[in-house]
């Protein structure tokens, strides 16, 4: 009988696992499924449909920067261009990816796809210690990065198809993923206790818009950013926290 246990239960945790990555990834359902159907709707009228739509979500999979990315393949922008804009939209991932450097040291073969699909809503599920051992925490976060991926690339495309059908003015439309950025920071806030993490970010980022001014101050903000979270006043309170069991 022992051994017959031994046998199932492997299978009933690996269920247990992907259905907990499932619930855990149903707030980023309802955002990314209607930031998605934006994203698409914006590529339609920008003269490139479902299929266009469907391989950047895919392949590229970046939020925010395929807003942009809308408008650079209208205008025909030049690859250094691009390159720049992508540093300056998404450089917040460096400093956030450096942290799961540790957590994805033993994903193995997922850890490719892991480092590809890491999202600022993925990683705020991920960030979050689980008490999965080994092989089940690799599952764990793979399935949360791939339900969390699948919501993106199937909303966009449902956009991309409604855009053909539905006419409606469309301006402004690309103003919903900085909506969710909010969102995702007033829920961190709230879920949070300690608020000088993103005190530090307000007034670092406020800081360098003043000095650099609007065009230029999303790198020198994130650089302070991790600076200013690297000193040791901020590192203890992270570290007591975690002794406290409130990380």
């Amino acid at each position: 009988m022992e051994k017959g246990t031994q046998g199932k239960s492997p299978v009933l945790s690996r269920g247990r696992v992907i259905r907990k990555a499932f619930l855990k990834s149903l707030p980023v359902l309802a955002a990314y499924e209607v930031l998605g159907m934006g994203f698409g709707i914006l590529m339609t009228r920008n003269g490139y449909g479902p299929a266009w739509t469907f391989l950047s979500s895919l392949l590229i999979y970046a939020g925010s920067m395929q807003f942009v990315e809308a408008d650079l393949l209208v205008s025909a922008a030049s690859l250094p261009a691009a390159a720049l804009m992508t540093l300056m939209v998404n450089a917040r991932h460096l400093f956030y990816g450096i942290s799961m450097v540790g957590r994805y040291r033993d994903m193995g073969r997922a850890k490719p796809y892991l480092v590809f699909g890491l999202t600022d809503e993925t990683y705020s599920i991920l960030c979050r210690d689980e008490d999965w051992p080994g092989a089940h925490k690799r599952l764990y976060c793979f399935f949360v990065t791939l339900f969390d991926q699948f919501y993106w690339v199937s909303g966009s495309v449902l956009g991309a198809l409604l855009g053909r059908v539905l006419p409606f003015d469309s301006k402004g439309i690309e103003f919903s993923m900085t909506a969710l950025f909010v969102t995702v920071f007033v829920e961190q806030w709230l879920s949070s206790p300690d608020h000088r993490p993103a005190l530090t970010g307000i007034l670092a980022s406020a800081a360098c818009l003043l000095v650099f001014g609007p065009s230029a101050f999303l790198i020198p903000a994130m650089v302070l950013i991790a600076l200013l979270l690297s000193l040791p006043w901020l590192k203890k309170r992270q570290e007591e926290r975690k002794e406290d069991g409130h990380a």
